[in-house]
């Protein structure tokens, strides 16, 4: 089926393809580093919308790129600059599909947005955990990444808050995987080869997931420490006393703290080398939740592990501590002359990371400005590197590849990971092959060739479809 053609197919779907002029939008990721012109843009409403689709691309041989709320970083939900592909918006399916609170779950279309699962949640006393920055994204697209957060200390990440979900596969069939039980042993758990595929082997159209009891009681603190290492044995002290209820642990340096602040006031009164942020919840009111805290960080601050703390005393001033935290992203998503890592390494190599990735940045480029910060109970740490005031944009561009390198590799020396929770999207793909072992390439190739033989979804992430070596043609 020629171009034209399959045009002339999609405009028989839905709505048909969106008109030109409205297309930019999905052509170009969240940080402007990645762009490719779509050959169309469709914006199914239904699960049979969207299968109808694939069916067309797939016989038409033309590629498909599923697309969320387009808050990714890695440019894993635009097509590829060279090639074109139909992209497929989930972004007007939105039905609630059921809501059972007995079973404490929630079946919603691949497009509801995460803030809004937040409020349907908090509307009937529960929650659902997975909190991150990109409050606009979808639920598909946090399932196609693996999103993680800031719970996953407590929650896990994405993958462990589903219980089935629903995929339009390769060919346009659709796999109902929509499981009611919490434990079904009966076959593969294929729901996970999807969570965490980037679109790669079918697109996700709905998903069941997990609601906890919404927390009765909450505590939270701002701690200034001196170092990386005193943040690692904070930890370690939270978890020995309060690990039931700790549910966030993030830490910051004081560069990232500052550049949000920008002058304003900060919670704390001196100034501090490392900020860690930590929440304490529990389903019971009758938790003397503070008051072990309390005892906690006065031992710590005995041992000259704390310097300073506080604990905020209304939900006003959580939510100010909270914006520091996630106004540092924030704010580096409009920085484009940054480098911005998604790293992870174990807990206790986190200090040893930071220092080695300093001392490597700061060879490269002396006056380079340092943004840290990350969930450390899980080792994810988001090293950053904005470029000195003094310098041109083109100027830091040339330094990039180097920096990045020196990010990567100190990750990696310490048994790391290159993605710990945005993906690899087109970003990372060409370094898969130094992180994983040739049998799990190996499998992937597998699993890729027997979902998708054509190599037509989302091409270019995770597995390059024009490398031979992957078995893709």
């Amino acid at each position: 089926m020629a171009g034209n053609q399959l045009l002339t197919t999609l405009s028989a779907i839905g709505d048909g393809p969106l008109p030109g002029s409205e297309t930019a939008r999905y052509a170009t990721d969240a940080t402007g580093n990645y762009s490719g012109l779509p050959l169309a843009v469709m914006r199914p409403r239904t699960t049979d919308e969207v299968s109808k689709i694939v069916r067309a691309c797939a016989t038409s041989g033309v590629s498909i790129v599923p697309h969320g709320g387009n808050s990714g970083l890695v440019g894993g939900a635009v097509p590829l600059g060279d090639a074109q592909s139909v992209v497929v918006s989930l972004e007007r399916m939105r039905a609630v599909r059921d809501l059972d609170l007995a079973s404490n779950t929630v079946t919603v279309e691949a497009g509801y947005l995460l803030v809004e699962i937040h409020e349907l949640a908090a509307a009937n006393d529960r929650l659902f955990p997975l909190r991150h920055a990109g409050l606009s994204s979808q639920i598909g697209g946090n399932l196609s990444t693996n999103a993680g957060g800031t719970n996953v200390i407590r929650y896990g990440m994405a993958r462990n808050l589903v219980l089935g979900i629903e995929v339009v596969m390769a060919d346009g069939s659709v796999w109902n995987g929509l499981h009611h039980l919490p434990k079904d042993n009966t076959g593969y758990d294929l729901k996970q080869l999807f969570i965490g595929a980037e679109g790669t082997l079918g697109i996700i159209t709905a998903a069941k997931i997990r609601l906890f009891p919404a927390p009765k009681l909450q505590t939270t603190a701002w701690l200034g420490l001196n170092s990386c290492e005193d943040a690692i044995d904070l930890l370690h002290r939270c978890r020995s006393e309060l690990d039931e209820f700790l549910s966030t642990f993030e830490l910051m340096n004081r560069h990232s703290v500052e550049r949000h602040l920008s002058g304003r006031k900060s919670p704390l009164p001196n100034v501090h080398e490392w900020y860690v942020l930590a929440e304490f919840t529990a389903t019971s009111d009758r938790v003397p939740l503070e008051e072990a805290l309390l005892d906690v960080l006065t031992e710590a601050s005995n041992d000259a592990i704390v310097e300073d703390a506080i604990i905020a005393a209304s939900a006003r001033q959580v939510q100010a501590l909270w914006d520091i935290r996630e106004g540092i992203p924030a704010v580096l998503i409009e920085e484009q002359s940054c480098v911005k890592g998604d790293t992870g390494v174990p807990v206790s190599a986190i200090p040893e990371f930071v220092t080695t990735a300093d001392s490597g940045v700061r060879a490269i480029l002396p006056l380079a400005r340092i943004i840290t910060f990350g969930h450390v109970g899980d080792g994810n740490i988001h090293y950053n590197v904005v470029r000195p005031e003094a310098m041109s944009a083109q100027e830091f561009a040339g330094y990039r590849p180097a920096i990045t390198r020196v990010i990567e590799e100190a990750a990696l020396d310490l048994k790391g990971t290159l993605s710990a929770e945005h993906g690899l999207g087109q970003k990372k793909l060409h370094r898969i092959t130094e992180v994983l072992s040739p049998e799990e390439l190996k499998l992937m190739r597998t699993i890729k060739l027997a979902l998708d033989p054509q190599g037509i979804m989302n091409p270019g992430k995770l597995i390059d479809p024009r490398d031979r070596s992957s078995g893709v043609a």
